[in-house]
């Protein structure tokens, strides 16, 4: 939660995105992490629901239980395949974020421990997307982060309070490359 808090702290209501949350979580696990998040960013913040319509200003928190897919910008939500704690349910997500939104497709790490994500990342960078890792100094848990780096996945490398810009930064970026090629 504290890197979520970081990251979203200066989020501004109207980025153009949609941040999709997936965390290692009990199945049974009843958490508060939508309203926590509420309380600290402008943008509405929600818990998955299976076929959920991904749309940008907002922020979608996995369910617990479940893997997560996206195709064609919808959310869907999977019975995981492995039993709970040895799944890789952000390697998942990413990777079939990659497949779907191709270029388009943006990957964030934040702490945490094991090396879930970085598999993901690399199959955002193959579809030519981009990638960011929270700066394994600045986290909790620095394996996750460290995974990545040391895989050489991580396009950017920043403390979690300041990738929000970075990755506003590219969005506009590349909309004003969209905007001069046409």
């Amino acid at each position: 939660l504290e890197a979520l808090e970081q990251f979203f702290a200066n989020s501004p209501a109207d980025t153009g995105i949609a941040f999709v949350i997936v965390q290692h979580l009990d199945p049974h696990y009843k958490g508060t992490m939508c309203e926590l998040l509420q309380r600290i960013t402008p943008m509405p913040v929600q818990q998955i629901t299976d076929k959920t319509l991904v749309k940008a200003n907002n922020i979608y928190i996995i369910a617990p239980g479940f893997d997560l897919s996206i195709v064609n910008d919808v959310l869907h939500l999977l019975k995981p395949t492995e039993p709970h704690g040895q799944g890789l349910p952000i390697d998942f997500f990413l990777k079939s974020l990659a497949v779907d939104k191709k270029e388009h497709s943006i990957g964030l790490i934040l702490s945490g421990m094991g090396s879930d994500g970085t598999l993901g990342l690399r199959a955002i960078k193959d579809n030519a997307g981009a990638t960011f890792v929270q700066s394994p100094s600045s986290a909790k848990f620095d394996s996750m982060p460290s995974s990545a780096i040391n895989a050489k996945v991580a396009d950017v490398v920043a403390p979690a309070e300041d990738l929000i810009r970075e990755i506003i930064s590219l969005r506009l970026e590349i909309t004003f490359k969209l905007k001069v090629e046409v």
